[in-house]
């Protein structure tokens, strides 16, 4: 294979490197894709997962450092989602481009070459995207990936609630979601899930009474109601009493608190169920609009039947564009340091509203800010923290 392959050639390299890695293991792949990085003129090619706490980028291939997300040249690729280039010690070029699924960030792709232009450039940033893709068909069916994504064993509870988990991130061109949740490999019974449907994001965060297997139980139990309605073409309200029901006729005992809402994308208008939960919270222009989605609290879901007297409620609120969405569960403003203090509402939404402006992107602004809570409490916190939150951006008319 010719390492000053025309543009022709290179497009069918560039096939032939996806039908290759679609036949490949993972264990297979970086092997499959060095081998058409130097047939393309990339040079030597590796792979850096992103590991599930968001700290480090640990190389795919056992034998190399994993590097530190927040210090070094490939963290700032991965942070920015970014090409980012240095030269070596030897004269060459380290070139180190975003691996991304659309909103979902899963690491970063470095290339070691020794001259970079602009046909090398389309194939290195083609390259990537492929990849990215590859690794996320791959990774639904891999424990390869999942244990390279961890530093330390995970306890079962937390396997069994991680299992229902979607991405952290999903977007589209006029909404993205994105969601952080601490201890990782400690979970109670937090969780939280997105998803689209046609013109709707459907979000949910839920947090199981509790913080053993029960509670996980509870939360999965949850969460299989709510994809279970939503699949069979149910409401809001429909849903939730999908989800009450399956709570009391399985684990009678147990019950989660949760918010569960609907974003008609085209319009804005958001429709929520606050079941028990913290109330969502509004930033709109660098501001936090506390009372926007205040409301009669409703009882935690799997406890209707015994604590109202009427259908769940469900409220509705139009959105403007750039507004930014805030579902979180009460760990996250409870969490106390050794003085006692609290983390508190108003450095979490201070937060959010300084990293926004400061033009991080989405999904950067949540890392930031579970390492926060997490620095808060130094790596110990005594109860789940979840954040959820979504932004709309609609395209101008």
């Amino acid at each position: 294979m010719d390492k000053d392959a025309s543009v022709g050639s290179g497009e069918l390299l560039l096939e032939e490197l996806v039908s290759a890695a679609q036949l490949a293991s993972p264990a297979e792949l970086p092997v499959v894709l060095n081998r058409y990085a130097e047939a393309m003129g990339l040079g030597r090619a590796a792979i850096y997962l992103v590991d599930i706490q968001q700290r480090l980028l640990v190389p795919f291939v056992e034998d190399g450092p994993d590097l530190d997300l927040d210090t070094s040249l490939a963290g700032w690729s991965y942070r920015t989602n970014s090409l980012r280039m240095a030269e070596t010690p030897s004269g060459e070029l380290n070139v180190w481009l975003p691996l991304a699924d659309g909103a979902e960030r899963l690491g970063v792709l470095e290339l070691t070459m020794g001259t970079l232009d602009g046909l090398r450039l389309r194939r290195c940033r083609t390259a990537a995207s492929l990849l990215a893709l590859i690794i996320t068909s791959k990774r639904t069916y891999s424990d390869t990936i999942a244990q390279r994504m961890r530093t330390r064993p995970m306890h079962l509870h937390t396997e069994m609630v991680s299992a229902f988990l979607p991405p952290r991130s999903i977007g589209t061109g006029r909404v993205v979601s994105t969601a952080a949740l601490e201890p990782a490999y400690e979970l109670g019974g937090d969780a939280f899930d997105h998803v689209f449907t046609e013109d709707l994001l459907h979000t949910t965060i839920l947090d199981g009474m509790g913080h053993d297997l029960a509670s996980g139980l509870a939360t999965a139990v949850a969460m299989a109601g709510c994809r279970n309605a939503r699949r069979s073409g149910a409401g809001l309200n429909e849903l939730v009493g999908t989800v009450d029901d399956a709570l009391a006729t399985w684990l009678p005992e147990q019950f989660c608190t949760g918010v569960l809402a609907q974003l008609h994308m085209p319009t804005g208008v958001l429709r929520w169920c606050n079941c028990g939960h913290p109330a969502p919270l509004l930033i709109r222009r660098h501001r936090l609009l506390p009372e926007t989605f205040e409301r009669p609290p409703e009882p935690p879901l799997g406890l209707p039947a015994r604590l109202a007297e009427t259908a769940r409620q469900v409220h509705e609120v139009g959105l403007e564009p750039g507004d930014r969405v805030l579902l979180y569960s009460d760990g996250v403003v409870e969490s106390r340091n050794e003085a006692g203090e609290e983390f508190g509402l108003e450095r979490f939404t201070d937060y959010i509203i300084r990293s926004t402006a400061a033009g991080q992107n989405a999904p950067e602004v949540l890392r930031l800010l579970i390492h926060a809570v997490l620095d808060h409490r130094h790596n110990s916190l005594s109860d789940d923290a979840t954040i959820l939150m979504f932004e709309w951006q609609p395209p101008d008319p």
